[in-house]
């Protein structure tokens, strides 16, 4: 519903939207600019010695005026001619014309009402109402894409436009929600809705009856600064009925011309208070800092329009078109998909195409879309769940949860589950375990086990559909093919290998940096800027699937490295460890923000195992600030597979790397990292303490192993790694 109320009304309204914000981004320049512009009063000037000073030099002076930017405009009459002017309060004198800026004029009624008069009114607040619930459904967006309020500024994930989308909604969204409302309630205002007019002051019928006093010898303006002053209108000289009206930050009054008594005075009521405080906010004037910052956020609105619509497009493009679809009343197999920005539904598309070249009748559907009571002739039932942000159902899933726990009788077709989710998050496929659990709690049969699909791996896919196929008896092959970045041919430069003794043959490859275009280097797009940590695609030769490599440099370095142990059968592995200086791949580079060494100054734990100490490596060679870093390196060997040894010697002595401990699985003493962690448990735990981030690169049974091993080490102290985790202090990245 959220979602609903968030896309819906942006792509409806955001002509208007744009409109609004545009034209009050340019708005709020005026008040900054007519500050720095206008002639200041000094503090202490009272209203009495400004208005002589004026009278003095214009003596048919009949009102005096200050704006909320502290500019003063006087108007007279010279003879038959009226005049005005800005004046400087210093000498009373004109220094400027007090036309008004024709720019600002015409922005002000563009912004206003379109120059419709109340019908353009009307349009402008159904503008100003669709930011107000755009602004609020983005924040309860994207605080359950950032898993709670608490981490409204953690990391955020995914493709470049969603990220823009998040990050500048984090900062503007609360000035948009501010801009809205009082826009909203300035409208209500305009169209008598609200009673924040209060009935006029009444003239006193007694008077003194008199005239002729001077303006500078009035007792009550003499205790007036001119710093409160809104208007002072002054009375005709021959009209002994006339008084004096004058207007403050505190409320109105009138004074006899006679004798410069105070005849009468209304304070400010609370609703005019509140008006003027509204107007201030909206407008900016007598706030011109405020209003400049508004203004910055108001400009947010077209690149989150841009990035908003650029998400939509994405979306739609991303649900393929799945052919052969069964109707649901004759399949014997029924695919949902829950899927959030869409490439789930890429998954469900290569699994239909696959059952259905194997012979079954396949439907494909959202899971939205669940109905127990038409399952009737299934004989199995495969979910494809996505996790939206912390543990959050995805968009095309909406409900389901709901028809599930209201189900009275399980469908009699088997239940196998499928989870896609980012495993640097603390609820790694959280939806989709909850989905199996409360099947299993309303007795529906599963096929053993939620699998998981980590940042959509065709080969965790392709893993699953093997397996799913031995329990169907099928020879399933799922061979799925995401829409791929443009790949580029990078030349091997070097090579060391490791691990021959071992039979577990590893290699460091470091490959040249390929030319980028001006562009790229601007944008950084393409091989122009990476960092360690970030993910090198090799495409194999023979096939379209990528695999994924973590980088052990930086674009600092000037060259792309990454280490490589040979899998049995592997087809990118063999290639890679098997390619001789000179030889090339296609590749290409993929950000992998969530497994990066933040700024800052607290310590860094790295933790890995065989070729999972690339990134970490990268990490140490970067350390030019000798931050301090622990490495927890796992080998077989010493002698055959200490990957990085020599240079972690260097890195040592030149405070890059503050300590070692490796851990051998065989030799005299076998033991592993997370043995080796154990071992130094008193200081692991110190460092924790203190704050240290933990950084896991490895297999997922070392990573496993890592995060039991901590958990035991840190249950005396209240912490446990998911709450690091939820901290954005414990990141993995495994394989």
């Amino acid at each position: 519903m959220i979602r609903l109320l968030h896309r819906w009304p942006g792509l409806l309204a955001l002509l208007s939207v744009l409109m609004l914000a545009l034209s009050g981004a340019a708005l709020s320049v005026f008040p900054a600019a007519d500050r720095l512009t206008a002639p200041q009063a000094e503090t202490s000037l009272s209203v009495a010695d400004l208005a002589g000073r004026i009278a003095a030099r214009y003596p048919g002076v009949e009102q005096i005026k200050r704006s909320p930017s502290g500019r003063i405009t006087a108007y007279w009459f010279n003879g038959d001619v009226a005049e005005a002017a800005t004046i400087d309060p210093a000498t009373g004198k004109a220094v400027a014309s007090a036309d008004p800026n024709p720019v600002q004029r015409w922005l002000t009624n563009f912004h206003r009402s379109l120059f419709l008069e109340d019908g353009g009114r009307i349009v402008m607040a159904l503008g100003a109402l669709a930011m107000l619930v755009l602004a609020v459904s983005g924040m309860l967006l994207v605080a359950r894409r950032a898993g709670g309020w608490r981490r409204w500024f953690a990391p955020i994930k995914g493709p470049l436009a969603g990220r823009l989308h998040v990050e500048i909604a984090r900062i503007a969204v609360v000035g948009l929600m501010l801009s809205s409302v009082t826009a909203l309630y300035m409208t209500a205002s305009a169209f008598g809705l609200l009673p924040d007019q209060p009935a006029a002051l009444a003239i006193p019928a007694t008077v003194s009856g008199n005239t002729g006093v001077k303006v500078s010898a009035i007792n009550f303006l003499q205790g007036t600064p001119v710093t409160s002053l809104r208007e002072l209108s002054v009375p005709a000289a021959d009209d002994a009925t006339d008084v004096f009206t004058v207007k403050t930050d505190t409320g109105t009054g009138y004074i006899d011309q006679g004798n410069g008594a105070l005849l009468a005075w209304q304070t400010l009521s609370g609703w005019e208070r509140v008006s003027e405080t509204i107007y201030m906010l909206h407008t900016g004037q007598g706030a011109s800092v405020l209003g400049l910052v508004l203004g910055l956020m108001a400009l947010s609105v077209p690149l989150m329009g841009a990035t908003g619509t650029l998400i939509w497009l994405a979306g739609r493009r991303s649900r393929p078109r799945i052919h052969n679809n069964a109707p649901l009343a004759r399949a014997d197999t029924v695919i949902l998909a829950g899927s959030e920005g869409g490439s789930t539904w890429g998954f469900a598309a290569t699994l239909h195409k696959a059952l259905h070249d194997a012979g079954l009748q396949v439907h494909a559907a959202a899971l939205s879309s669940f109905d127990a009571a038409k399952l009737q002739h299934a004989h199995r039932v495969l979910i494809l769940a996505a996790t939206y942000g912390n543990g959050g159902e995805p968009a095309s899933a909406k409900g389901f949860l709901a028809k599930l726990e209201a189900m009275e009788t399980p469908p009699a077709a088997q239940l196998a589950v499928l989870g896609f989710g980012d495993s640097s998050f603390p609820a790694f496929c959280g939806y989709a375990q909850r989905v199996a659990s409360l099947a299993a709690a309303k007795g529906w049969q599963q096929m053993p086990g939620v699998a998981t699909v980590d940042r959509q791996s065709p080969q965790d896919f392709a893993r699953w559909g093997s397996n799913l196929g031995a329990v169907l008896g099928l020879p399933l092959s799922l061979e799925h093919q995401p829409v791929l970045p443009a790949a580029t041919a990078i030349t091997l430069v070097s090579r060391r290998d490791y691990g021959a003794e071992v039979q577990a043959p590893s290699a460091i490859l470091r490959f040249a940096v390929p030319k980028s275009s001006l562009w790229q280097r601007l944008a950084g797009a393409g091989f122009a800027r990476f960092e360690a940590g970030d993910l090198l695609g090799v495409i194999p030769q023979g096939s379209t699937v990528p695999r994924f490599y973590s980088l052990a440099s930086a674009s600092d370095d000037g060259f792309i490295e990454i280490v490589v142990r040979r899998q049995p059968g592997g087809l990118c592995s063999g290639q890679l460890t098997m390619m001789e200086p000179g030889g090339t791949a296609l590749a290409f580079l993929k950000p992998n923000p969530a497994f990066r060494v933040d700024g800052g100054k607290v310590p860094v734990i790295l933790v890995g195992a065989g070729s999972g100490i690339g990134p970490l490596a990268g990490f140490i060679r970067a350390n030019a600030q000798h931050r301090a870093m622990h490495l927890f390196f796992g080998m077989r060997h010493a002698a055959s597979d200490f990957l990085y040894g020599e240079e972690m010697m260097q890195w040592h002595a030149e405070g890059r790397l503050t300590s070692l401990v490796t851990a051998a699985s065989r030799g005299r003493r076998p033991h592993y990292v997370q043995d080796a962690l154990r071992a130094e448990a008193q200081e692991v735990v110190k460092l924790i303490r203190e704050g240290a981030r933990i950084m896991v690169c490895g297999g997922r049974g070392m990573a496993a192993g890592v995060s039991q091993a901590l958990a035991h080490m840190l249950a005396p102290t209240g912490l446990t790694p998911e709450l690091l985790r939820a901290e954005g202090r414990y990141a993995e990245d495994v394989y």
